[in-house]
């Protein structure tokens, strides 16, 4: 059984009748799912994943002022519900804190995002990683009768504000570019395979948020990056080629290497276009990365170091 459905059993027939018969009205007003940090939320666990914050749980988010008045109550009778529940028992760590319980909407959108709900500048949604934007999106909601928590959670789905994705993309055309169509052949006619192999992760970190981005998705934390871009369909043709990278060596022909990176960024640029997101011409991912720049609407993101983000 995945994880979130587990927890979703687990609310619905021991969690909510329990706490709805002891809180009401608070319940009521509570937001109650599965969000944030773990392979559960993500639909990525496996049986590997049951070593360490697996098992029935959820996270309660509240208000400000409600949180205020009955957090410290709610945690206390959440923490009174049985800790087993059909064959699976929770195994929390120090680190897992975050991951079910009682807590604020405002203090778990801090947490991940540094703001208590939807950024309210461009300038604020640039500073802020994909993959923590993933998390917080994440897993899904199970209630939300006061729709307080969900109206945050819509306003940062399904990805950035347009001119922001756009100066993401530009970045990473620059990082494929700068990492694998230039740097990672000259790392390799210095003999330096470690520098090489650098220069290689840059690029497939790179290619990969590009990847997330075309389909107006948000990268998620970089050791799922792989399992979940299987689904993804736009530049989904550059997948096989980015697994044929990161399982090579740097020991391998440079050429056949050099070959992927060139077929992933041909891909890119296709997709590029496709979406009417670049006008320049060629094989070199840095003259699009700028063309990608030149369709930024605002002009503070617009003017930002190609590279930013």
């Amino acid at each position: 059984m995945k994880g979130l459905e587990l927890c979703r059993l687990y609310y619905n027939e021991v969690g909510a009748p329990a706490l709805k018969a002891r809180f009401p009205e608070l319940m009521n007003r509570a937001a109650v799912g599965l969000s944030g940090q773990g392979s559960d939320c993500l639909g990525a666990d496996d049986e590997i994943s049951r070593d360490h914050d697996f098992g029935p749980g959820f996270l309660i988010w509240l208000t400000d002022s409600d949180f205020e008045k009955y957090g410290a109550a709610l945690q206390s009778a959440y923490d009174e519900l049985p800790c087993e529940f059909r064959g699976f028992e929770r195994r929390p760590t120090q680190t897992g804190a975050q991951r079910v319980g009682v807590m604020s909407t405002s203090s778990f959108y801090s947490y991940y995002i540094g703001c208590a709900g939807v950024p309210d500048s461009l300038m604020k949604w640039v500073r802020i990683q994909e993959h923590f934007l993933a998390t917080c999106t994440s897993g899904e909601i199970f209630e939300d009768n006061l729709g307080e928590f969900t109206a945050v959670r819509n306003g940062l789905l399904p990805c950035y504000p347009e001119d922001v994705r756009l100066k993401k993309l530009a970045a990473r055309a620059a990082t494929m570019a700068q990492s694998g169509q230039y740097n990672y052949y000259r790392m390799m006619r210095r003999g330096d395979v470690f520098g090489a192999r650098l220069a290689l992760a840059e690029f497939l970190n790179g290619a990969l948020s590009m990847m997330y981005l075309l389909n107006f998705r948000y990268e998620p934390f970089y050791k799922w990056q792989f399992a979940l871009a299987e689904g993804l369909v736009a530049m989904g043709d550059a997948l096989p080629y980015l697994k044929d990278i990161a399982a090579g060596s740097t020991r391998r022909d440079d050429v056949s290497i050099a070959n992927d990176i060139e077929a992933v960024c041909a891909i890119a640029i296709k997709e590029l276009k496709l979406q009417g997101l670049t006008d320049a011409a060629g094989d070199y991912m840095e003259p699009h990365a700028y063309s990608i720049m030149a369709h930024i609407e605002d002009e503070t993101v617009r003017n930002l170091h190609v590279m930013e983000g």
